[in-house]
């Protein structure tokens, strides 16, 4: 991998930009963002959650637990989604960006120090978010295609073919981006909420009865009396809240304000119109094979509903898919991740990305989840383990944000983090019994993913000792400059590193092996730091070193693509003498392990040699023009 891409910078007072790139889109062009964007995969929840509880009881889903389990949504909505990510989440922004690894980023906390563990937890929400990626589009697809079967038995033996077949499309036509596509989301979503809020009503009407299960008694008892099948009912109550972390996650791409709004005003009442309306239906004309949401409907509207469905589904899809692509990027940026390729797929909307390694091999697991379980009701077993830890993990995140960030007081945050967490934990707790049923699945992917990550960032630290260890102080190389007569060539060369204050080995090598040195030697730094982006007034610090030879460090915000050519001829207007069309110096190593290493450390450096063989170039990541690249390899021991 080479030496030059840096970690998480030290200096972490940079200030992101103010304002957004082009604004948050106000009013109700806003609030259809939020739709489109936010919540679609809590808006698809209703088309299996109260199925999976009625296969999780069986014949037991009687009319109390019925509900009780409307009890329980109720105010599994109201105090997770409403109070929690509304209210606390969304008010921790790092300069206006959110999701888990931006949460991190404003706990302060640094894996060197103290609070490595808070980082730890960062890492592996963010990982596990990856699992949530893999089930997600299988699930809500899966189920949206399921309500054909309500109409007729003709389509049963098709329906996992034809979820294979639309997933498939989906995930190939990630690569020309969803600029266009994403300006009809909002209205799709839309339509698809006022038509579960007007199925809703319709099934209230005739079971007002129904709006009893406000009483959070009623949910309680179900727990109460139901011994551990209660238990595990709130995994299947669970599913309700899956989509809870997009919120937060998306905050930067739509605001905070739209988003509140959004939920408060329509997807809240929608969805509780719609559950409630499955309850009273199913309370009515008890039907343990049918799925309840299509129930609602009259039979003239399942085909429609179902294409609706469908349509609602893969805008779900598309939400955790664009998501992952985005969180691979901000892990990259911070330095635990791996270069990959990244598209930029609009050149007006900053989160259009595409990328490829990232979407196809989530298809593949996708594809494989939904040929492997075949129907919905299977697969939820597999769902919810990895998104009920990562509500604990950013709760324990949050309360840490909350002392150092917000100064509460321990009795103050504590209470509020206390509350929170006592739900989130018994969320967790219910999930643990999927495991067997298939939860392992994405909790066995994120452990793999935050292995990646971790095992990246240790092999990144090691190759930075071993760069110290052979640079040179300033004064020493320079006297050795004037001492063997090294030539001084026309033109400017720009030899990306990590260090800073030393004279790196990329240069102290290139003068062994050349006997010469360009006129002007930029020794130019890569830094990313702990906030979204940074004001154009701190993007670069340039410092002469010695005659001719220039130290630049360029910073960038963790979502902010960097772009070299551009950050030099800025350099060049301050003073820097960088002539046109440099030539451009990169390290690439052949790492290899010591001699004596424990195996566990001689496997890690075997996988991060691995990565780094296969990382992205400094082409793909920086913008630099191919014809202006060399690149000087060396063989490294870990």
């Amino acid at each position: 991998m080479p030496s030059w891409i840096s970690a998480l910078d030290d200096k972490t007072g940079f200030a992101g930009e103010a304002h957004r790139r082009s604004g948050h889109a106000p009013g109700a062009t806003g609030i259809l963002l939020a739709l489109g964007i936010v919540y679609g995969d809590l808006g698809t929840s209703p088309l299996y959650t109260l199925q999976t509880i009625v296969h999780l009881t069986g014949d037991g889903f009687t009319r109390e637990a019925a509900l009780g389990s409307l009890s329980l949504i109720f105010w599994a909505l109201i105090i997770t989604i409403s109070v929690k990510y509304c209210l606390f989440v969304m008010r921790a922004d790092n300069h206006g960006e959110g999701g888990i690894l931006a949460l991190m980023a404003l706990t302060g906390a640094r894996w060197s120090g103290r609070g490595r563990w808070l980082v730890a937890l960062g890492l592996f929400g963010a990982a596990l978010i990856y699992g949530d990626g893999i089930i997600t589009p299988a699930i809500s697809v899966l189920s949206a295609v399921e309500g054909l079967n309500v109409a007729t038995s003709a389509f049963r033996p098709y329906t996992m073919p034809i979820a294979v077949g639309i997933l498939i499309a989906l995930f190939a036509f990630q690569r020309h981006g969803t600029a266009t596509v994403g300006k009809a989301f909002g209205p799709v979503m839309l339509l698809w909420f006022v038509t579960m809020a007007l199925l809703g009503i319709a099934s209230v009407v005739r079971h007002p009865d129904v709006i009893g299960a406000v009483n959070p008694m009623l949910g309680l008892r179900l727990l109460a009396t139901h011994g551990v099948l209660g238990f595990t009912l709130l995994g299947g109550v669970f599913l309700a809240l899956t989509g809870g972390e997009a919120l937060y996650a998306d905050m930067g791409h739509v605001g905070r304000g739209p988003i509140r709004i959004a939920w408060y005003g329509i997807v809240l009442p929608a969805l509780l119109l719609n559950y409630a309306g499955q309850v009273g239906n199913f309370v009515a004309s008890p039907d343990r094979t049918a799925n309840p949401f299509f129930k609602l409907a009259p039979v003239w509207g399942i085909y429609p509903l179902v294409t609706l469905a469908t349509l609602a589904t893969i805008i779900a899809s598309q939400a955790i898919i664009t998501g992952s692509f985005s969180m691979t990027r901000q892990a990259m940026q911070l330095g635990w991740f791996p270069g990959v390729r990244i598209n930029q797929t609009s050149a007006e909307e900053y989160g259009q990305i595409y990328v490829p390694f990232v979407n196809w091999t989530m298809m593949c697991l996708t594809v494989a989840l939904t040929i492997g379980f075949g129907s919905s009701d299977r697969l939820a077993g597999a769902y919810g383990a990895a998104v009920s830890t990562t509500m604990v993990l950013t709760t324990a995140l949050l309360y840490r944000v909350m002392r150092r960030r917000w100064r509460w007081g321990v009795l103050h945050a504590g209470a509020i983090a206390g509350l929170l967490l006592t739900v989130d934990l018994a969320f967790f707790l219910a999930n643990l019994f999927k495991i067997a049923e298939g939860g392992w699945i994405p909790l066995l992917f994120g452990t793999l993913v935050f292995a990646i990550m971790t095992t990246w960032h240790f092999g990144i630290d090691a190759l930075h000792r071993r760069s110290m260890a052979r640079s040179q102080h300033i004064d020493a190389f320079f006297n050795g400059l004037r001492e063997q007569h090294i030539a001084r060539v026309p033109g400017t060369a720009i030899f990306l590193t990590r260090l800073g204050h030393r004279i790196p080995p990329i240069i102290v090598d290139y003068v062994r092996q050349a006997h010469s040195l360009h006129r002007t030697a930029v020794a130019l730094t890569v830094s990313f730091e702990s906030v979204p982006r940074i004001r154009s007034t701190d993007r670069i610090r340039c410092e002469q070193l010695c005659e001719g030879i220039w130290h630049i460090t360029t910073h960038f915000g963790f979502v902010e693509i960097p772009d070299l050519p551009n950050v030099l001829s800025n350099a060049k207007e301050i003073g820097v003498p960088i002539r046109n069309d440099p030539t451009y110096y990169v390290e690439r190593h052949d790492l290899i392990n010591g001699e004596r290493r424990n195996p566990i450390a001689r496997l890690r450096i075997a996988l991060f040699a691995f990565m780094s063989r296969n990382a992205a170039h400094a082409i793909d990541r920086f913008k630099i023009p191919s014809a202006s690249l060399i690149e000087i390899g060396s063989r490294m021991e870990l």
